[in-house]
């Protein structure tokens, strides 16, 4: 019997602490999950191309991890008319694309999906401090060093930091995504935290406490790899842990890519 979209996310679901939740963002944003599951693309974000490799590969849904429509609950009343959104809706439709956003959940999952899947590919599985949320212990470098090796690691085309390049890092703040200056700060307020790395940030806040904190004596480092950049690879995580919870589906990873493009 072929499975349809809304079995599959009942299994992947069942695989979460303390689901449902109320008020969660992750709901089908569009689409219809009663239909048979033909295939799972994971994506960052459901972008042009992401929504037109998906439909190349067969696949009939997409799970995303941010929003489709621009804003964190994907309300769409104040974009009716709007050309940009009226042409990615009525692409989706045209594609007979399931879109089905998988945020809360994934971050909820033990060990947090996203930041699972980043330390696999970064290969700081063995770093991570699992006494402390979010923190890796890697061996001694420098503000520099660490930027450039995630750089690297992450096939990112840029990373930008603030902080002196050669302060010593050691303790990392693993704030990925886009959590808030508040959090980031609390994080760089620590006496066990040497530096952050995080998706996005607010530049009149965090980086000038970072400022701050350098001018003042007490180093501190943060290195921003943007959203996208910092947390694709927990989604490409999300289809290896896929693949054995559904095996008879097609499963595949499409990188959003990061939006912005820097000129130097």
């Amino acid at each position: 019997m072929t499975m349809t979209i809304r079995q599959a996310i009942d299994t992947m679901m069942a695989q979460i602490p303390g689901a449902s939740r109320e008020g969660s963002v992750d709901t089908v944003k569009c689409g219809d999950a009663s239909q048979p599951l033909t295939g799972i693309v994971t994506a960052f974000t459901v972008t042009h191309r992401v929504m037109r490799e998906a439909a190349s590969l067969g696949a009939n849904l997409i799970i995303t991890h941010e929003p489709t429509y621009y804003n964190h609950h994907d309300r769409t009343d104040g974009l009716a008319g709007d050309p940009v959104y009226e042409t990615k809706r009525r692409t989706l439709e045209e594609l007979g694309l399931t879109v089905w956003r998988f945020h809360d959940y994934w971050h909820a999952h033990r060990p947090d999906g996203i930041l699972t899947g980043v330390a696999r590919k970064l290969g700081w599985e063995p770093y991570l401090d699992l006494g402390r949320p979010a923190m890796a212990v890697v061996p001694a470098t420098t503000l520099r060093s660490l930027a450039l090796e995630l750089k690297h690691k992450l096939a990112l085309p840029f990373v930008r930091i603030a902080g002196d390049p050669e302060m010593a890092c050691r303790q990392i703040g693993m704030l990925l995504g886009a959590v808030g200056a508040e959090r980031q700060i609390d994080y760089l307020r620590r006496d066990d935290v040497d530096a952050v790395v995080c998706g996005e940030t607010a530049e009149w806040q965090t980086c000038e406490y970072v400022r701050d904190a350098c001018a003042g004596g007490r180093p501190r480092g943060l290195v921003v790899l943007g959203h996208c950049g910092s947390e694709d690879e927990g989604m490409r995580y999300l289809a290896d842990w896929l693949r054995p919870l559904l095996p008879a589906v097609p499963i595949a990873h499409i990188s959003s890519g990061d939006p912005l493009t820097l000129l130097a």
